[in-house]
């Protein structure tokens, strides 16, 4: 297989890399993709960073050998805690979601507010990148321990979430936010629900679309875009394959084929 036809791999600790795949197929049609969801260790919110920077080498390891040509850190948790640290222990481009995420917000607004899991939060990574860029903005961060594994349980339309979700975002209204980063990739699957909770004049800043599109960037920079039609992608987790597929598929508009695979011994039940 020639390089520019090998797979972009993507990760996330569940279902919230769905939303970096839909920006994937939206702005790069042609790409196969291998998708990784380290549900057997969900959420990475409340981890260590040294647990986080172990799960994301483990990953990464594990990617290197199914011979992937890039990789999108579909998780902040990850990107916050341990792109910095990993990503120059691999011979492949490793791409997170923080600064394409905070460039976007700085050009948007000047009050901004970022949702995001307690190890993003409390890492200040969104404020720190969005300060360098722009030191006259105002920047509020609100760790949300609770929203990751609600979404994961599908508990999308459950009014205790509902509830959650006014208590996390009251402090930012009472901020008068004008902008309000998805420090969290799970957190767009919440849209309907937050937009119902913020007045309609804050700005939504997800910054998944923002990540694909530097990864285009990098692709075309490094002559490694595909010219043929993608593969179909290869959905792969460490927990339960059949509750990925079933709780995804209201996202991805099919029940995908998903994989178990195990990182400890680096080896998949299956190859694609």
């Amino acid at each position: 297989m020639s390089e520019n036809q090998r797979r972009i791999g993507i990760f996330d600790s569940g279902v919230g890399g769905l939303t970096v795949l839909k920006a994937l197929y939206q702005q790069l049609p042609n790409e196969s993709i291998l998708y990784f969801g380290d549900t057997a260790r969900v959420p990475y919110g409340t981890r260590s960073p040294a647990e986080i920077v172990q799960f994301s080498r483990e990953i990464l390891t594990w990617m290197a050998r199914q011979n992937v040509k890039m990789v999108l850190m579909a998780c902040n948790t990850s990107s916050a805690l341990a792109l910095e640290t990993v990503r120059s222990e691999f011979d492949f481009p490793v791409l997170g979601l923080i600064l394409p995420g905070a460039k976007a917000a700085v050009r948007q607004g000047k009050r901004i507010g970022t949702i995001a899991t307690p190890a993003t939060a409390n890492s200040g990574a969104y404020r720190q990148a969005m300060l360098e860029m722009d030191s006259t903005v105002r920047v509020w961060e609100v760790g949300c321990p609770e929203f990751v594994p609600l979404i994961e349980q599908n508990r999308l339309r459950d009014p205790y979430t509902a509830k959650v979700a006014r208590s996390y975002l009251q402090p930012l209204l009472d901020d008068r936010i004008d902008t309000l980063v998805y420090g969290c990739t799970h957190y767009p699957h919440l849209e309907p629900l937050l937009r119902q909770i913020l007045p309609p004049t804050v700005k939504l800043v997800d910054p998944a679309v923002h990540l694909v599109a530097a990864a285009a960037k990098e692709l075309e920079l490094l002559g490694l875009q595909s010219e043929r039609p993608a593969r179909p992608t290869r959905f792969t987790v460490s927990g339960c394959p059949e509750q990925f597929a079933q709780l995804s598929a209201q996202w991805l508009g099919f029940i995908p084929a998903v994989e178990k695979v195990c990182l400890q011994s680096f080896s998949s039940s299956s190859v694609g």
